[in-house]
């Protein structure tokens, strides 16, 4: 029997939220609050209302904050991933969990931004496009006009198959990585040991033509510094 993907997810938590100082100088960037909720609250909104049955969060910068944080959960099932010793990037750090998201593919969400919801939500949206034949990763893209808080060019351009390039490598509109993701566990196959970015592994899928997009219906809200907070919840309440 074939599992369902997404039955698991990543989420990233570990990182410094340097740009958002002073407000992470005393607590990691997950844990700020837009409109009164933890930024990590809205991406666990979105994996329960996919019916995700486990999470695995790594942690690092307060990682102790992030664990209380964890512990309050009722569902899903939440497991640490203890990254103290050494901070392993956005790759790195999946690569270390692997052993806990089983062998399904997985989705893997930031911690630190998030999207509004517009119809059909976007997890299970990824999940009916999922085509495990031809997919490694199928990541959750929106056009620049639909970000909040993004002052970016945009990461990749889509083929009209969903196939991704690199913005700079090829002619079209681009598109900003949204925060989310499919990925099957064969991608990492090969994966260098310790820290790397999965912009690594992206580039790898790219040049097998198996890493795929899927343009985001609703708006992306990028929370990357103090001043992006009033524009997320000004997005929240239109």
């Amino acid at each position: 029997m074939t599992a369902i993907p997404g039955n698991r997810a990543m989420v990233l938590a570990a990182g410094y939220g340097q740009r958002m100082r002073p407000l992470t100088l005393t607590r990691p960037k997950p844990l700020v609050e837009v409109a009164g909720k933890p930024l990590i609250g809205y991406g666990f909104d979105r994996l329960r209302a996919a019916g995700v049955s486990t999470a695995v969060v790594n942690v690092h910068y307060l990682a102790a904050q992030i664990e209380a944080w964890a512990a309050a959960q009722s569902a899903p099932r939440i497991v640490i991933s203890d990254e103290r010793a050494e901070l392993l990037d956005t790759g790195g750090g999946i690569a270390k969990a692997l052993p806990l998201l089983a062998e399904a593919p997985f989705f893997v969400i930031n911690s630190d931004s998030f999207w509004l919801e517009d119809g059909e939500p976007a997890l299970a949206r990824l999940r009916q496009a999922w085509d495990d034949h031809q997919m490694d990763c199928l990541l959750l893209l929106s056009p620049l006009a639909r970000t909040v808080g993004y002052d970016g060019q945009g990461d990749f351009v889509m083929g009209a198959d969903g196939r991704l390039a690199r913005r700079a490598a090829a002619p079209g509109a681009a598109f900003a990585y949204a925060g989310g993701y499919l990925v099957a566990p064969r991608l990492f196959h090969g994966a260098p040991a310790g820290k790397f970015s999965m912009n690594l592994l992206w580039d790898r899928a790219i040049s097998a033509g198996r890493l795929f997009g899927l343009e985001h219906k609703g708006r992306w809200l990028h929370v990357g510094e103090p001043a992006s907070i009033a524009l997320a919840e000004q997005a929240l309440r239109a």
